[in-house]
């Protein structure tokens, strides 16, 4: 029994590993991997270490749009993004939908091409609270009045229950 729950447990995980490689990034470049998230919001987890070469690798998470802007040498925005380093990890809870990429950039290295190992995962559990869901106004009346008419059948059942019963004689 006990195997079972546990199975059951480790089969409804909400985790997800996207990305698990090494990537060969060429000096004063940049590459991305996609996230898409189509169907629900995720924590985006990711680290990196570059494993030979430059030791001045960031990672950036940022909407595909905002991708489009980097390549035409526009300003863009990012969501997440790690300091320039050897190393560097960051978790952001995406609170939409949509097309996502994580960009490793080597651009601060001039002369140096780097093999940089990747590890990105997706958390789908909601632990930051932020999926709270609330039904539509129509659908919080319904539900209010059917527990009033559940309660006020249930108070009503007992209440003639308890009158009968004090109504007969004792024997």
């Amino acid at each position: 029994m006990i195997a079972l729950a546990t199975l059951l447990l480790l089969a409804a995980s909400t985790s997800v590993d996207l990305v698990d490689d090494l990537y060969q990034i060429p000096a004063a470049e940049w590459k991305y991997v996609e996230v898409n998230l189509r169907q629900r919001p995720a924590t985006i987890a990711a680290n990196f270490e570059v494993r030979s070469g430059s030791d001045q690798v960031r990672l950036a998470l940022m909407t595909r749009n905002d991708l489009d802007r980097m390549r035409g040498n526009l300003p863009y925005g990012v969501l997440a993004i790690t300091p320039a380093s050897s190393h560097g990890a960051f978790a952001f809870r995406v609170r939409e939908t949509g097309d996502y990429v994580l960009v490793v950039d080597n651009r601060a290295a001039k002369a140096k091409a780097s093999e940089v190992h990747l590890f990105v995962a997706l958390d789908f559990a909601d632990s930051a609270g932020s999926g709270i869901t609330q039904l539509n106004p129509r659908r919080q009346v319904t539900v209010i009045l059917l527990s009033f008419a559940f309660f006020f059948a249930v108070v009503t059942y007992s209440a003639r229950r308890l009158l009968r019963g004090l109504r007969q004689p004792s024997r």
